[in-house]
């Protein structure tokens, strides 16, 4: 069997749009929450970061400070976050409260449920080679200089 490979350009130009469909998928899972992809995608880095300042948040996240200030206020608004002075009566942290961890856990699970009813459609030989292209899609996000 002859095993051909493209070149990246080629590969890049296959994948870009079945990404960006099955993210818009999966975005879309989240609408009757009640909450934005933006906003889930704060709660998940505040959860992975207990304390993070918002600077520091607005800065992970490539979000102007004003930008940041009116995301977190509405989360905040909305009983998902909560702000904490630190020992140093100057720093706010920023934590994640009881109902953004529900909000998190209900996202995840909407959005598996989904993923899983499509890879349930597949073929045992589809479904295996999936999962043996995640380490490579894995390898795609990691940060190299």
């Amino acid at each position: 069997m002859v095993r051909t490979v493209n070149d990246s350009l080629t590969t890049a130009n296959r994948l870009r749009p079945v990404l960006l469909r099955l993210a818009r998928h999966l975005r879309r899972e989240i609408h009757s929450i009640g909450v934005t992809s933006g906003q889930v995608s704060l709660l998940i880095a505040i959860k992975k970061t207990p304390g993070i300042t918002a600077s520091a948040l607005a800065e992970a996240e490539r979000i102007s400070a004003p930008a940041m200030s009116a995301q977190l206020g509405r989360l905040e608004g909305s009983r998902l976050i909560r702000r904490e002075r630190g020992t140093d009566r100057r720093r706010v942290g920023l934590f994640v409260t009881e109902e953004g961890d529900r909000v998190i856990r209900s996202v995840k699970k909407r959005r598996t449920a989904w993923l899983s009813s499509r890879l349930d459609r597949l073929t045992d030989d589809e479904r295996a080679a999936l999962d043996a292209a995640l380490p490579a899609l894995e390898r795609l996000l990691e940060d190299r200089e």
